[in-house]
């Protein structure tokens, strides 16, 4: 049969052709593209790598920060505790002496008028003794007709008061 003798030529020239063909893919793929591929995925690896690294130093950065600011911050409310607490020790002393002061003038303003009842008192009795000495001495002379002197009547109101 002349078809098998034909395909060790047939196959003999399509392996030389399959090989010619794996043989060029092999060189511009194998050596000539996958390096290249090869290289942008080391490059991306490396740059991401680094990117990794810059990320953690920022991180590492900004814990440096946070850990300063939080140390202002408690030196900060400190400080502002104690401005705070000597603004209330100074508003207290002054109230104080405001206080002190305000007493002092009521209680000078209660010793005054304490001083004006009693003068008020004082002259409402004797003006009680005034009239009522002239009011024995006008029911004296009406019951009795005879007139009593101003000091009889006085004298006599007083004991009464005294008395009462």
């Amino acid at each position: 049969m002349p078809q098998i003798a034909q395909i060790a030529e047939t196959y003999s020239s399509q392996i030389f052709w399959l090989l010619v063909t794996f043989g060029f893919v092999f060189f511009v793929i194998g050596l000539g593209m996958v390096p290249k591929v090869q290289g942008t995925a080391d490059a991306r690896d490396a740059k991401i790598s680094g990117d990794l690294d810059a990320a953690k130093a920022a991180f590492a950065r900004a814990d440096e920060a946070e850990a300063d600011y939080r140390i202002r911050d408690a030196e900060s409310r400190t400080a502002a505790q104690a401005v705070m607490a000597k603004a209330k020790g100074e508003a207290a002393k002054s109230s104080e002496t405001k206080l002190a002061a305000a007493d002092a003038d009521v209680a000078s303003k209660i010793a005054a008028a304490e001083a004006r009842i009693q003068a008020a008192s004082i002259a409402a009795l004797a003006e009680i003794e005034t009239v009522a000495a002239d009011a024995a001495r006008d029911m004296v002379a009406r019951i009795s007709g005879v007139e009593a002197s101003d000091e009889a009547a006085r004298n006599a109101v007083k004991a009464a008061l005294a008395h009462g």
